[in-house]
């Protein structure tokens, strides 16, 4: 649906006075949700952002924003509270080149010891097929940016990266790329996993720790990576697997920098369709999201360790297409101190999103609340993407990658 640009006296803040609806048996237990920032179209500021956000410890927001910036490729913004209220944005960087074709598509942002920030652009770099960045604080209070890795489109090296990367205690990075490697795939190979290592020239160095198949073993790992306390690798591929509808795996050290892969998970068949987002730990399960389960309108999902080895699979939620339901659950999830989880979804009341919350219930089961409605004209925002985070306050965080006051995406808070 087409969103409208609302008039400038529209407000920015849309709050909703606690109540309690049923939507098609669903329960939906209205909140307030505030827009703290509305993106500009067109402008150096940045727009359309399309992944989460992250903290740092003084208690400011980072993100990135996929089109806009001086450069016309994107944003890396913080967005800080004012003393008395409201926030103020900050460009810190703007990207360059714009991308020949599409989106930049910038990645989320992580912070290393030193408070760097890390990050991917989907295109760009020097073969406009994606790069890895850092960027740098300087004296004066400026960012600048270093390209740790531009990817190549050249049968072994992969390339499109659009999950970003995560740190280990080493300061080295881990991501994968949607395309690329040797893999069989008929067209753009298959994706990879990789890693990239800090060398003490100041340059980095690639190595491919997987390269996809398109068989058992899954293909286009389109989100990132989560480690586990044992130093294990876990991440999804979009496609592939037994029932080729994507898996959930696992690379693990094996001793001389080779790294072993397995899939834990395969989805696709019956209920468990497919399609999977991004992976979160809880208490030493996996938890994540289809958009393409149950009803063909997404699952969330739970592996557990199986007695013996492997991994079971336990469907929480399943999400129901049509009469204002939140369907096709996007991004990773996230979980408060009582082990409530937290995530977005498409669909809704006003066809332009959802927060919703799953409760733990009787017996094992999961009750699902509706915290948050988009509404219908987009002027609190459209089409929330990335995942939450969540404030020591139990407050959520996030962005729409449309709507708000000018119809090119907010930052937008959701007090449960």
């Amino acid at each position: 649906m087409s969103i409208k640009k609302p008039s400038n006296a529209m407000m920015l803040v849309v709050t909703v006075m606690a109540a309690t609806l049923l939507v098609n048996g669903q329960p939906t237990s209205a909140q307030e949700e505030a827009v703290l920032h509305s993106f500009k179209s067109r402008t150096d500021s940045g727009n359309y952002p399309r992944a989460g956000l992250i903290w740092d410890n003084a208690g400011n927001l980072y993100g990135t924003t996929s089109q806009g910036g001086t450069g016309g490729a994107g944003t890396a913004f913080e967005l800080s509270p004012r003393p008395g209220g409201g926030w103020n944005e900050t460009v810190l960087y703007s990207f360059s080149p714009k991308a020949k074709y599409g989106l930049s598509e910038v990645s989320g942002l992580v912070f290393d010891k030193a408070g760097n920030l890390y990050g991917t652009t989907y295109l760009g770099g020097s073969k406009n097929v994606g790069r890895v960045f850092e960027l740098t604080r300087q004296a004066d209070g400026s960012w600048t940016e270093k390209v740790l890795h531009n990817f190549q489109k050249n049968g072994t090296d992969g390339y499109g990266p659009l999950g970003g990367v995560i740190l280990d205690s080493a300061g080295n990075l881990y991501g994968t790329t949607v395309y690329g490697g040797n893999g069989p795939c008929t067209l753009d190979a298959c994706g990879t996993v990789y890693e990239l290592t800090p060398k003490p020239n100041g340059l980095w160095t690639e190595k491919i720790l997987y390269n996809f198949t398109n068989g058992a073993d899954g293909a286009n790992p389109y989100f990132g990576l989560v480690f586990d306390t044992a130093g294990n690798l876990y991440g999804t591929t979009e496609y592939g697997g037994v029932d080729a509808g994507g898996t959930a795996f696992q690379l693990a050290p094996a001793g001389g920098g080779t790294w072993t892969q397995s899939v834990i998970h395969s989805f696709g068949s019956g209920s468990d369709t497919g399609f999977p987002e991004g992976l979160t730990f809880y208490k030493g399960n996996i938890y994540g999201a289809t958009s393409d389960g149950g009803s063909r309108a997404g699952n969330v999902f739970e592996l557990s360790p199986a007695t013996g080895g492997g991994w079971n699979e336990t469907i929480l939620a399943s999400f129901v297409y049509g009469s204002a339901n939140p369907d096709m659950p996007n991004g990773n999830l996230v979980f408060d101190a009582s082990g409530n989880i937290y995530g977005l979804s498409q669909g809704g009341s006003g066809l332009n999103g959802t927060v919703f919350e799953l409760t733990p219930g009787q017996g094992g089961t999961w009750d699902m609340t509706v915290l948050y409605n988009f509404n219908d004209l987009g002027t609190d925002g459209a089409d929330p993407f990335g995942g939450l985070i969540l404030d020591s306050l139990g407050n959520l965080y996030g962005v729409t990658q449309y709507g708000g006051a000018y119809s090119a995406g907010t930052i937008f808070e959701v007090k449960p």
